[in-house]
């Protein structure tokens, strides 16, 4: 056993994150996950707090989930975590790591800059030119700029009637402002989650859907299975979330008729898939590899 004391950002129950906090304690003997609902930042005294925990004195924090679902107030409670940042503490991802992923357009401008392939996409606060982006893309899938496992994402298909395709546009734009729209790829039922610890590649899984989903979530039914890409893939996928300096992440890819495209580099990545879908003891070699970080 250790005295390092590193603790686990998440969502307590979750099976993620009490494994993760799990794995650190049977290393170190300390256990404790973090709620962001009960966190207290006094700027006074620029201490950050847990319950009876300050996190400032910490060895480290690791984000597994920072909130059940992505929302502007995602980006608060990132912003919470500065503190103990500032404060020595090490944080797995960086929080200016995260930032950059948590809003989908963000994430997509950095893949866009880096020369990663992704479907074509149209962001516009315009019904108008959405609705010319449909008629391009024939059908298109528009995604919330804060949401995770497909949640809120609607399919719109180019359609004749040019005034039921505004409205239904107009209802997808009444919760979200900016609108993001990509055209809708063939993946013929399946995408892929390839595993990165430190930017070294651990594996890759598929998520395939459920019969007659047009999604491939395992929110929305769907299952993993195991998959081996050729070495072309994984160093497209090595390329995606290299930018990001994450400490861990999945990168979601689909192979198209096309060619591969990337949809996004996750914020946390996945546990459950790597484990079920390639065999990979995620959180295992997660704890480890903070563990050693923290410790240098």
């Amino acid at each position: 056993m250790t005295e390092l004391k590193i603790g686990v950002v998440g969502i307590p129950g979750k099976w993620s994150t009490e494994i993760l906090a799990d794995e650190l304690e049977a290393r170190t003997g300390f256990r404790c996950v973090i709620d962001m609902a009960d966190v207290v930042l006094d700027l006074k005294s620029r201490s950050l707090s847990a319950g009876n925990h300050n996190l400032c004195g910490f060895d480290g924090l690791i984000i597994k989930k920072i909130s059940q679902e992505y929302s502007p107030t995602t980006l608060d409670r990132l912003d919470l975590l500065r503190i103990a940042e500032a404060a020595g503490v090490r944080v797995f991802s960086k929080t200016r790591s995260i930032f950059s992923l948590v809003n989908r357009l963000s994430c997509t401008l950095t893949l866009s800059d880096a020369g990663i392939p992704m479907p074509a996409t149209c962001i516009t606060e315009s019904i108008d030119e959405a609705a010319l982006a449909v008629q391009r893309f024939g059908t298109s899938v528009f995604k919330p700029l804060f949401s995770t496992k497909a949640r809120g994402m609607t399919l719109i298909e180019a359609q004749s009637d040019g005034d039921r395709l505004r409205q239904d546009i107009a209802a997808f734009k009444a919760e979200n402002p900016v609108m993001y729209l990509q055209k809708k790829v063939n993946l013929s039922g399946r995408d892929l989650g390839m595993v990165f610890l430190a930017g070294e590649y651990l594996g890759t899984y598929a998520r395939v859907a459920k019969e007659g989903s047009w999604n491939t979530t395992i929110h929305d039914g769907g299952r993993y299975e195991a998959f081996t890409p050729e070495p072309s893939l994984i160093d497209l996928a090595r390329r995606a979330q290299a930018p990001f300096d994450l400490d861990f992440t999945t990168v979601d890819v689909g192979l198209t008729d096309e060619g591969p495209v990337v949809f996004e580099v996750s914020a946390f990545g996945g546990f459950k898939g790597a484990l079920e879908g390639a065999s990979i003891d995620a959180a295992s070699l997660y704890a480890s590899y903070a563990i050693e970080k923290a410790r240098s």
